[in-house]
This record gives C-alpha cells, structure tokens and sequence, in this order.
C-alpha cells in the first residue's frame, strides 16, 4: 500500500486530501479536504462532506434575500468557522476538464449561477496549515494525496465520498476504508 508524498518541490493545490484511516482525531476523522492553495508560506483548503443540512439563505438575512440562498452549506473546516467560502466548478470551456472558482464574491457567484453547467457549495470556516505542517502530516501519513476529478464535486457529499474515494486507489484501501468503527464487529 503506497501513498503519494510529496517532495520538497511539491505543491498540492487542487489536489485533495483523504484523511488516513487511522486519523481518529474528530475535527478531521473521514474527510475528504480540497487544497485550494499550497505554497510555502501553508495550505488551505475546504472540507467536502460535512453537510451542514441546510442552505446558504438559512445563514442570514442577507443571503436569504439572494439568489444564493439555496446554495448547499457545508462544514468547511475549523479555523474562522463563521466564514462563508463560495466554490464554483464547471465544465472548462476549452478542455475536457473542469475549472474551478474559489473563495469568489458573491455578486460573482450570482453571474456564474445562470451558466449552464455550473455547481455552487457555500462553505463556513477552511482547513489551514502553517508552511511545511501539510508536508510533514503527509510524510506521517496522516493524510493520502489524490487527484482531484471531475465529477467528485456530484458524488455523495458525506463519509461515503470518503470511503469511495479511498476505495478507487486499490482493494487495500477499500478494506481499510470500509472497517468497521469496532473491530470486534469485524
């Protein structure tokens, strides 16, 4: 069983981050993070199946007046949990892949909803690392590194795109991903 570690020269922007099986911290426990950003001064990222089981309109007046008010709310992460992070993708206009917004206004979140094609999440709070704290949580294997695909964005958006996730790198990691909580149920 491989995971990808990076080098020194490594950056893992848009990438995501699966949390390691045995990360039985809570804040993290079964993530699925997309890395945003990474250089050397850190990394942030957006976590992507915490669902927050209401929408951007239930947070405040503000967006409940909007066209974003039926945006999906998710858990973000645990530094500024108040903060609201706008993530846009859509087919890429000159590709077969995808492009995706982050952290984008939200009168430009309101331009981009009309086009065809286009997915909005609204998410309250990121992940943050200092700069090399996400290289060295991968070398201890506290993370697995993997490519970010197109339609990840519309597969289930709680611990399932977890254990899917992990499940597609090889039947290793489908086991590990799919153990039970207990072992003694194994």
């Amino acid at each position: 069983m491989s995971t990808r570690h990076p080098d020194s020269s490594s950056v893992l922007g848009g990438s995501l981050l699966l949390a390691h099986p045995s990360l039985r911290e809570e804040t993290f426990k079964h993530t699925v993070i997309l890395i945003a950003s990474h250089d050397d001064d850190g990394a942030m990222g957006v976590v992507l199946n915490r669902p927050l089981e209401k929408c951007l309109g239930e947070l405040n007046d503000e967006f409940g007046q909007s066209a974003l008010a039926q945006v999906p709310l998710f858990e973000g992460g645990p530094v500024q949990p108040t903060q609201v992070i706008l993530c846009v993708w859509r087919p890429h206009p000159e590709s077969e892949g995808f492009q995706l917004m982050f952290g984008i206004d939200p009168q430009r979140a309101e331009e981009l909803m009309h086009e065809e094609g286009v997915h909005m999440r609204a998410f309250l709070g990121y992940a943050g690392w200092t700069g090399g704290q996400l290289e060295d949580e991968v070398k201890r294997d506290t993370w697995v590194v993997s490519p970010l695909v197109a339609d990840l964005l519309e597969d289930s958006p709680d611990e399932q795109l977890w254990r899917d996730l992990l499940g597609q790198i090889d039947d290793e990691w489908k086991l590990l991903a799919n153990e039970p909580e207990d072992p003694s149920l194994n």
